[in-house]
């Protein structure tokens, strides 16, 4: 395979309300600054992540691509799910050997928005739609399921939440979020709000490159070694909601996780994390999602991007030597995506 590494990672300060900025004005700035930081103006592939139900608009990556530069005509493309897709998408493209650059985004804004109900138009059109059953429904199922075969208390759910906003805090990214309160009543029980993503508007890209070219742009690239992504069963009620094999299976893929340092999880709820970390085996020496993660932040689109993102940040800066992101999209853990990163580059 061909050596492809991420070489510079850029993301917005996010918001929790609508600041009045459209798709384009968010992502302007970060397209801006990661042209600067990798000094190349024109990509030989760009692929976007986005959601046209979120924006209330037809073909919304289309408007946004005046963020980003369309003439002369690129080489583009764009994936209806998180970012971190494209980012596999443009992966894919680096292999075929005819471009050796690759810029991806994401964005998202769900405070013009009410995503739960925009979630459930994703859901099966037959039995689940029709219900109006809610994301944080179907993860209260998932928590329920997951506290009373592990017998974890809601304590543990706790300290999840309680990190990642002690953590978040030394993010410029994320927002500023007290710490869970012991009255907090449940939003959907044994959730309460602290173990819900928060409503967050913003947008992130990354740049990838290969072979020497990727040596160019940055002093300790952040290779890719190895990414997978897997699926399951859409309909809830299909599998065992208490583990995760497909984000097992697609670890395997990606070459397993020993060694790893830092592994950055899309966890929007806090009992995701403790399932995440049974699949991907993550012992206490692991660092978990250090930049607070979407429960310190939740910009929809862009999160599991920003996953990435923020994983491999760490071999760019030299805090870390292997790396894991994790992204997910779909009801309960469906879709799950992992890549793994090193500072080490492998041409196997």
């Amino acid at each position: 395979m061909r050596p492809v590494a991420v070489v510079a990672f850029a993301q917005t300060r996010h918001k929790g309300e609508d600041a009045g900025l459209s798709e384009t004005e968010l992502l302007a700035p970060v397209i801006t600054e990661i042209k600067r930081r990798t000094g190349v103006t024109r990509f030989g592939f760009t692929c976007s992540g986005s959601n046209d139900y979120l924006v209330g608009a037809p073909f919304s990556f289309v408007s946004a691509l005046d963020a980003v530069g369309a003439w002369p005509p690129i080489s583009e493309s764009h994936v209806e799910m998180d970012a971190a897709w494209a980012l596999y998408e443009a992966w894919v493209k680096l292999q075929h050997g005819e471009i050796d650059t690759a810029l991806v985004y994401g964005f998202g804004k769900t405070s013009q928005s009410s995503y739960p109900e925009v979630f459930t138009q994703g859901l099966d059109p037959y039995y689940l739609a029709p219900l109006g059953v809610d994301q944080v429904s179907l993860a209260a199922l998932q928590a329920r399921a997951y506290l009373e075969r592990t017998g974890t208390d809601e304590r543990r759910l706790r300290a999840v939440a309680s990190r990642a906003r002690t953590d978040g805090r030394a993010n410029p990214s994320a927002l500023h979020l007290d710490d869970p309160g012991d009255a907090e009543p449940y939003e959907v029980a044994p959730l309460r709000p602290h173990d819900v993503a928060p409503v967050t508007d913003g947008a992130a890209a990354i740049v990838l490159a290969a072979g020497d070219k990727a040596r160019e742009l940055a002093g300790r690239p952040a290779w890719i070694t190895g990414i997978d992504h897997r699926s399951e069963p859409h309909q809830p009620g299909f599998r065992d909601l208490t583990s995760s094999p497909s984000t097992r299976l697609a670890a395997a893929k990606a070459g397993g996780t020993g060694g790893v340092e830092v592994a950055e999880l899309h966890t929007q709820f806090s009992h995701e994390e403790l399932i995440l970390r049974d699949a991907l085996d993550l012992g206490d020496g692991v660092a978990v999602n250090p930049s607070g993660g979407p429960l310190a932040a939740n910009p929809v689109m862009a999160t599991g991007l920003i996953r990435v993102g923020e994983a491999a940040a760490r071999i760019l800066d030299g805090t870390a030597g292997r790396v894991l992101a994790h992204a997910t999209s779909g009801p309960c853990l469906q879709q799950n995506l992992v890549c793994v990163m090193s500072g080490e580059r492998s041409d196997g």
